[in-house]
């Protein structure tokens, strides 16, 4: 597996790259912004994009898609639970001070427990409400690893204060569909450093058996 994570646009969001060595296929995850650097990166590998995915609708994940499908043809994958929130992308550009992307429904809405990725290296979506009412992560089972968007972090759970988030729901689908996977799960957020489930399990003062969900 090609595997590339790199931050991208102001809020340095984690854009995701992963790759097949013999097909030369790849999908993109979160092209929040950069996307001149993600076309280079898929021009140095050879690698033809064949999905953009989308973990959930705020602008530093969202805001390149259009203009990464449009450079590729790649189809754009997101849940449809946060179209709201593409609707409110004036809004949100608002918040940062920032111009205002081009964006669009998604070509196909990445459901709980849908298949995606690439021949080879493919990933179950699974659809983890709370940061947004769309928010899914990514688990690609045979390599242990998880993108999780920005519903689970290295110490933290992603932020319910914007529009759509709910503190309850999204503590019960951390707790639901992703503190069952192995514990050497890699997991990849949002933002900031990787880790692992296990050690969130462990460790993450929100997933401790006193928090109430």
């Amino acid at each position: 597996m090609i595997l590339e994570t790199f931050p991208v646009g102001p809020l340095q969001c984690n854009c995701t790259l992963v790759g097949d060595e013999t097909t030369r296929e790849a999908m993109v995850i979160d092209p929040g912004d950069n996307i001149t650097e993600i076309l280079s990166r898929l021009a140095k590998r050879g690698l033809k994009l064949r999905q953009i995915i989308v973990t959930h609708a705020h602008i530093d994940h969202v805001g390149g898609a259009v203009e990464l499908k449009k450079a590729t043809g790649a189809p754009i994958l997101l849940n449809e639970n946060d179209l709201p929130l593409l609707k409110m992308m004036e809004v949100q550009a608002g918040w940062l001070g920032v111009r205002t992307p081009e964006v669009a429904p998604p070509d196909t809405s990445a459901e709980e427990g849908m298949i995606v990725g690439i021949a080879g290296h493919t990933a179950q979506v699974l659809h983890t409400p709370g940061h947004t009412p769309g928010s899914i992560c990514l688990h690609f089972a045979p390599e242990k690893l998880l993108i999780a968007g920005d519903t689970l972090f290295a110490g933290s759970i992603g932020r319910t204060d914007l529009p759509g988030g709910d503190s309850r729901r999204i503590l019960r689908s951390i707790h639901d569909q992703l503190m069952p996977l192995p514990d050497n799960t890699r997991v990849i957020p949002g933002h900031g450093p990787d880790t692992t489930v296990g050690e969130e399990r462990e460790s993450n003062p929100f997933l401790q058996s006193d928090v109430r969900i």
